[in-house]
């Protein structure tokens, strides 16, 4: 193949191309590794590689489609995505696969997705819409801010029943496109003071209904559950809206205990992922063990997916852990000078939520591996094994080479241009 073939294939941001190709090199290799576990039931030592690497084949090819659609009919695919998006969502409340107590999955045809996945985008299109459209002179007009909850509360709210991770580090990505887009910064800090409110309620809420079921077990007689099983019975309604309350109060407490427990103490049935996380980190002996020679990937529960951090480190040492971080920071980096670049302000906003919601996830997940976050269900964006997440993140890099290859171009030193609307005075 010429290098001209090749100019024509690899198109957009060069930089964003190499961070790509790179995070998928480590996913190839760190996925690998860490599925022997896989590899050993099912037989077949090269079929979780053979799967993976088929994912983010697929991931790649509909990148490419993507990063050749004008960045402008993005907009016409706004609507049908949102409104697919909030039907689906409301489809796996209903009838979704369970998986750990929650369910995120829909199957068709054998293969499974996650409609929270679409959600995210579809959200991220919407907001870059609504920011863009009603840009002024002095920011963003009022009823963006309007506008832009209730598009979020649609999206957002089916998704906290089933994934809060997922639905906060959504509402994050929302949050800091709105401080991009200019919205009013005392909006913004009204906004910021209802969800600290509605934090503490959530929370509250949470450690009154939710049940840790080891705590009960080991504080509560025979007697003492008979008689709460009538308290059980009157809050059954509540308990179905909040089925994963008892998940999320388990892991805020263990995740707020700070009592001290000898190695010899610990108990790795009960807390088996944050134990062998911890000890893949602590023998990693700052250097790592090198690709391959991980020993906890056989002990640690979706060492492939939600901890694959905690193997990388441990195969590749501090430095590869802070080489797979500073790649995300790239990614981020220059989705800001894309944006920098752009004339018209929808493909600016876009490329800014798009990596908001890449880097978000990553850093989240990054947090929860060494021990700085509670434990969730997010994998790492572009590295862990993964069906529709992985497929839809090269999805999103394709967005942000598309914009980098169509957004129209403004002249150095000149500000974003925006459409003025009159600003309504009531």
């Amino acid at each position: 193949m010429s290098l001209k073939s090749l100019n024509n294939i690899f198109k957009g941001d060069k930089v964003i191309w190499m961070v790509f190709f790179i995070l998928c090199m480590i996913s190839i290799v760190e996925v690998y590794s860490a599925s022997s576990t896989l590899s050993y039931k099912g037989g077949n030592y090269w079929a979780p590689l053979v799967k993976h690497s088929g994912m983010l084949f697929i991931g790649f090819i509909l990148m490419i489609v993507v990063m050749n659609i004008k960045c402008r009919y993005f907009k016409i695919a706004t609507l049908p995505a949102l409104v697919g998006s909030f039907l689906l969502l409301i489809v796996v409340l209903l009838t979704g696969g369970v998986t750990n107590g929650a369910s995120r999955w829909i199957e068709v045809m054998g293969i499974q997705f996650q409609p929270s996945e679409f959600g995210k985008g579809a959200l991220v299109l919407a907001v870059a819409q609504i920011l863009s459209a009603m840009q002024t002179e002095t920011g963003a007009a009022k009823k963006a801010f309007k506008y832009i909850l209730i598009l979020s509360a649609f999206i957002i709210l089916p998704i906290s029943f089933e994934n809060l991770s997922t639905a906060l580090l959504a509402s994050l990505t929302v949050l800091l496109m709105m401080i991009v887009g200019r919205v009013s910064s005392k909006q913004i800090g009204k906004l910021l003071g209802v969800v600290a409110l509605m934090v503490v309620f959530a929370l509250v809420l949470v450690m009154a209904v939710g049940h840790d079921k080891e705590e009960n077990t080991t504080k509560q007689s025979l007697t003492e559950q008979t008689a709460s099983s009538e308290e059980e019975t009157e809050s059954s309604y509540i308990g179905k809206i909040f089925h994963r309350a008892d998940t999320w109060k388990a892991r805020i407490n263990k995740f707020l205990d700070n009592k001290y427990v000898a190695p010899k103490d610990y108990d790795l049935d009960k807390d088996g992922q944050v134990g062998h996380a911890n000890i893949a980190i602590a023998s990693s002996n700052v250097i790592g063990k090198g690709p391959g020679n991980s020993n906890e990937r056989d002990f640690l529960s979706q060492a492939f997916s939600d901890f694959i951090y905690a193997i990388i480190i441990e195969e590749m040492g501090i430095g590869g852990a802070i080489f797979v971080a500073f790649l995300y920071i790239v990614i981020l980096m220059r989705a800001g000078k894309i944006a920098s670049r752009c004339e018209n302000s929808f493909p600016a906003f876009l490329s800014m939520g798009i990596a908001f919601l890449l880097v978000t996830q990553a850093l989240f997940n990054m947090a929860v591996a060494v021990g700085l976050a509670p434990v969730t269900g997010q994998p790492l964006p572009l590295i862990s094994k993964g069906g529709t997440s992985t497929i839809i993140n090269c999805v999103y890099i394709g967005m942000l080479l598309s914009i980098s290859r169509f957004a129209k171009k403004k002249d150095r030193g000149a500000p974003i241009e925006v459409k003025p609307i009159k600003a309504q005075t009531k």
